[in-house]
Parts: structure tokens; sequence; C-alpha cells
């Protein structure tokens, strides 16, 4: 009896295309949640500090050095807050003005 390894190499060159293109798939999907994610990490980080900034200034005062590093860092995370609305502010500034050129265009 005879066995054909033409079926098996094709089935075999079937099942890595196909895991292929679902890993590709699956890692492309997960893509879009990063600004998602980055947001609440902004907004954890500012709530984080704020946190530290105000047991610092009760323990120690408000001109220790703890306090000032907290003010430092507290200041860092609005400023990284306000980057990330100044890109989704851009981000759908653009799309508005796509959709209405678009839109005037009817």
């Amino acid at each position: 009896m005879k066995v054909s390894f033409g079926s098996l190499r094709s089935t075999l060159g079937k099942t890595v295309l196909a895991t292929a293109a679902l890993s590709g798939f699956l890692l492309l999907a997960g893509a879009p949640s990063a600004q998602a994610n980055d947001w609440d990490d902004c907004n954890r980080r500012v709530a984080y500090s704020n946190w530290r900034y105000n047991q610092a200034v009760e323990r120690f005062g408000p001109y220790s050095r703890d306090a000032r590093h907290w003010a430092h860092e507290r200041h860092e995370a609005y400023e990284r807050q306000e980057h990330l609305r100044h890109q989704y502010r851009e981000h759908y500034r653009d799309y508005d003005r796509r959709y209405y050129r678009d839109y005037d265009r009817r």
C-alpha cells in the first residue's frame, strides 16, 4: 500500500496558512484598544499623583521634598492628559472635516 505524501503536504500547507492568517487577524484586532488604554492609564496616573501629593502635604507640609516631588509628578500627569486630549480633538476634527466635505458634495 502506497502512502500519498501529496495530500499530506497540501493539508499541512493549508493548516500553516490558516494559522498564519488567524494569528495576523488576532494581532491586528487588538490594536484599536491602545488609545482607550492610554486614556485610562493617564487618568489613573493623574488620580494617583493627586492622592500622593495630598498625602505628602498632609504629612510633611506643602514645601517638603516629597510634596515638591509629587507636585512635579502631578504636573507631568496633567501635561500627558492634555497631550492625549489634544490628539483626540485633532483626530476627530480631521474626521469631521472629511465627513462634512463629503456631505457637501452630495
